[in-house]
């Protein structure tokens, strides 16, 4: 049996990624929005945030057949999420720390081998991402990460002020913690995962009530803003600020799927307890990705918007091309160890622990 007959095929799962980036994941397809390969739904993605996205016409070279489902070799079987709840460790998380490379209207996830398709994005970490980007070609790339082996792709809509770009200087902060109360469960992520995280179409309410959400655009002392603050203070330790986070529960079959979301979820609270769980469909706990951005933008911000439209149309792309035996001696040491580690995996409250990685944040 196909996989396309075991599940939705990729034009509803395509019509389903469209009703979750607008929080109506529960309703029926048929209920919802029209697909996106229609006059119609164009014009809806264009009524919730001034931007919409045109059609793939390519897949992955790393799609075995062109349905949008690239499969994991091998899959992760006989998982079942856990219930456990070890000794409590405030923190279980370490940092990946990325400068920003490039920008470009490239998205390997969105649009594989289609350049120039996409609204301008600003890339982070890998140093050769672009629209042909591929698990093979990451990995034979380099980083701007402080970790050598952290070749993985991370992507954001660009920010503007006005027609001028504004891009984060310097290494930005991605957290890589535990989603789930057993964080001695959490895996490294499978070589190859991608994912996107938000949607460019997605409402203020929605972007609000993302599970997601963080403290949304903050500067100053301003904070939980949707859209960006009319204004900043003018000063010189004064940057917008944004940090959303990454669904951490994966269903363990597949590294993409045509919506490039519905292989992965959020974890949800136990029933009866205030415990977080990967639901059943997503047993594998993976690292909750957080993206921590800081701009160089204050004062009057009338013209500041971004590249797929308004600030509630934030959204992030990750695609994982970490050396595996780093990242396993980063998420081992740190998140199943409960220490709070810099991207050396040095927890300076424990420095008995000892660091994941040495000098030059390279395994020892």
């Amino acid at each position: 049996m196909s996989r396309r007959s075991k599940g939705l095929s990729a034009t509803l799962i395509t019509g389903a990624l469209l009703l979750t980036s607008l929080g109506l994941g529960g309703v029926a397809v048929s209920a919802g929005p029209p697909t996106p390969h229609s006059a119609a739904a164009r014009s809806f993605a264009a009524a919730h945030s001034g931007h919409a996205m045109v059609t793939s016409t390519a897949s992955s070279p790393e799609d075995p057949d062109g349905d949008g489902y690239i499969p994991a070799n091998p899959p992760v079987t006989g998982v079942t999420p856990s219930t456990q709840n070890p000794p409590h460790r405030y923190f279980h998380e370490f940092q990946a720390n990325c400068s920003v490379t490039r920008t470009r209207p490239d998205d390997p996830i969105v649009y594989p081998q289609q350049p120039g398709k996409s609204h301008d994005h600003t890339f982070m970490g890998n140093t050769t991402t672009d629209a042909n980007s591929t698990t093979a070609s990451l990995a034979a790339g380099g980083t701007t990460c402080k970790a050598p082996g952290d070749l993985s792709g991370y992507w954001m809509p660009t920010l503007y002020n006005g027609d001028r770009q504004i891009l984060p200087v310097g290494p930005q902060v991605i957290y890589y913690k535990a989603g789930v109360t057993d964080y001695t469960s959490v895996r490294p992520f499978p070589k190859g995962l991608r994912f996107v995280v938000g949607s460019p179409l997605q409402s203020a309410d929605e972007f609000r009530h993302h599970p997601g959400f963080v403290e949304g655009w903050e500067c100053g002392d301003s904070y939980f803003n949707t859209e960006f603050p009319a204004t900043c203070p003018n000063r010189a330790d004064v940057q917008l600020n944004i940090r959303f986070q990454a669904p951490s529960c994966w269903d363990g079959k597949y590294l993409d799927t045509p919506d490039h979301k519905s292989h992965m979820a959020y974890p949800v609270v136990e029933p009866g307890t205030n415990d977080n769980m990967c639901p059943a469909d997503h047993p594998v706990a993976l690292p909750m990705i957080e993206f921590k951005m800081a701009f160089p933008v204050n004062g009057d911000m009338s013209q500041v918007r971004l590249s797929s439209g308004t600030g509630h149309s934030f959204h992030y792309d990750f695609f994982n091309a970490w050396d595996a035996p780093t990242l396993k001696a980063l998420v081992d040491h740190c998140v199943v160890g409960g220490l709070q580690c810099d991207a050396r995996g040095f927890d300076e409250t424990h420095p008995e622990a000892g660091a994941a990685l040495d000098e030059h944040y390279r395994l020892p």
